[in-house]
């Protein structure tokens, strides 16, 4: 038996075959991190037809993540009170409906609300897959391939977002980046009906309001805040006042769980599970590894190497397609070798790449500057992010299986949005030190080879606190 095994189960409901839950599990995930990517590309059309200011456009990518982090614990915990099916379903109609109105959207006021409702459908959506995983695939070889099929669907999804927005955006209309979102929206509506028939909440239980209230409006508070400080400086009121607001909301939140809820929305009792805990927080520093990975070398490969946006991504698709790879075989090897043993391989993974990337420069080849870093760091992704999604959510009782992957994809997001704005202002403030006295292409070079080593840094830190991990056990 290994430390992701799940804790004793009632009999699984009657519900649709396992290939058509998890088919449903992966192009609702597929979904959900392409279309935090897709619209990317098209933000150059989208200012010139709706008249978006600069600062402005940003709220078209901002206001999903946004909502997408700031509700997922809601969505989580809706997940176990009403059922994966319903909040699945209600998720998909919100994310289509969203998504029709940004696709017939006149002004950037109707484009950017509509983009804050679909972040809150995929905060739906999100937990309520990992709860169908984590419920509807109890036997560990199972779940862990379940877990990497689920993992490697995100991986597509982030992928396949810059090809899809350029290809879309040229060939038909910006438009259709939000519009293709609703026959597919409709069919996994009718799915997630047939797949998920007969499965019920684990119980009946009334919402803790004012968890839910401070949860959400803390999470989202302090995100904005983050957002805010790429603009304003860390020190600036617009980014220290929301999030100090958001910390102390969130630290009314805890302090409700803990004392005065009957039925609190997130149990703390659950962060006494070592593989929640741990967890969790590893997933928090894996939040920067990421951003690490396909932002800042996107940039390096566009300001450095000089190459376009599609150049780019077809730059980044060998690591990309390696990570798909690696995160299918690191799922099968994950009930025989243990959580420990795969995150060890990926931090020395991380750690090699990202000091070999860090090294490049504006005299740099692709081959031996980026392509070869990069399938390391691939490598690192797809054995540790499968398995700490496995590890956070594992041992947890059917009831609060969405709350627990509400948690680990709220984590997740949140380690990105902190590590995003702790890593542009490193790179900003070293490019802006050596600007004198180098080439635009150099100076930006050794900006983001700052960011390189500080993502080396963060993987030997997943590597050390993975030895917390519940040690692997056989029977």
């Amino acid at each position: 038996m290994t430390s992701t095994s799940t804790a004793t189960r009632r009999p699984r409901p009657q519900a649709g075959p396992a290939w058509m839950v998890l088919a449903l599990a992966c192009a609702c995930q597929f979904m959900v991190i392409l279309d935090s990517s897709i619209v990317n590309v098209a933000l150059p059309s989208i200012r010139e037809d709706l008249g978006f200011t600069s600062t402005g456009l940003a709220w078209v990518v901002n206001g999903y993540l946004l909502t997408f982090a700031g509700f997922m614990l809601l969505g989580g915990r809706a997940a176990d009170l009403f059922g994966p099916r319903r909040i699945l379903a209600a998720g998909l109609l919100v994310f289509a409906a969203a998504s029709l109105a940004g696709g017939l959207a006149t002004t950037s006021q109707i484009l950017v609300a509509a983009r804050f409702a679909q972040g809150v459908g995929a905060a739906m959506m999100a937990p309520a897959t990992l709860a169908v995983i984590n419920t509807g695939f109890t036997e560990p070889n199972a779940r862990a391939k379940a877990f990497g099929a689920w993992s490697a669907a995100g991986g597509v999804g982030g992928m396949a977002g810059a090809l899809a927005g350029g290809a879309i955006t040229t060939g038909l209309s910006w438009r259709w980046v939000f519009l293709i979102n609703v026959p597919i929206g409709a069919v996994l509506i009718a799915v997630a009906m047939i797949a998920l028939a007969g499965t019920r909440p684990a119980r009946r239980e009334p919402l803790d309001l004012v968890g839910a209230v401070t949860a959400t409006a803390g999470l989202a508070a302090m995100i904005y805040g983050v957002m805010r400080s790429a603009d304003h400086g860390w020190s600036s009121v617009p980014a220290v006042g929301p999030v100090v607001a958001g910390l102390l909301l969130l630290g009314v939140f805890a302090a409700v769980q803990a004392r005065f809820a009957a039925r609190p929305m997130m149990p703390l009792r659950l962060f006494r599970i070592r593989g929640v805990a741990v967890g969790n927080g590893m997933l928090l520093l894996f939040g920067g590894i990421t951003v690490a990975m396909w932002y800042f070398t996107s940039l390096f490969l566009q300001g450095v190497l000089g190459f376009n946006a599609l150049q780019a991504g077809l730059g980044q698709t060998p690591a990309a397609v390696m990570f798909l790879v690696v995160a299918r075989w690191a799922a099968a090897l994950l009930p025989r070798t243990g959580v420990r043993l795969l995150v060890l391989a990926g931090g020395g993974c991380f750690l090699t790449g990202f000091g070999w990337l860090a090294q490049a420069g504006a005299d740099s080849g692709y081959v031996t500057g980026v392509l070869g870093p990069t399938l390391f760091v691939a490598l690192g992704i797809g054995l540790t992010f499968p398995t700490l999604m496995a590890a956070a959510t594992a041992d947890v009782p059917e009831g609060e299986a969405g709350i627990v992957g509400g948690l680990a994809n709220t984590t997740s997001q949140v380690g990105g949005s902190i590590g995003l704005a702790v890593l542009a202002t490193a790179a900003g403030a070293e490019t802006a030190s050596q600007a004198a006295a180098s080439s635009p292409a150099a100076a930006l070079a050794t900006g983001y080879d700052l960011v390189f080593l500080m993502a080396a840094g963060l993987g030997l830190a997943i590597a050390a606190v993975s030895v917390l991990l519940p040690r692997h056990r056989r029977t």
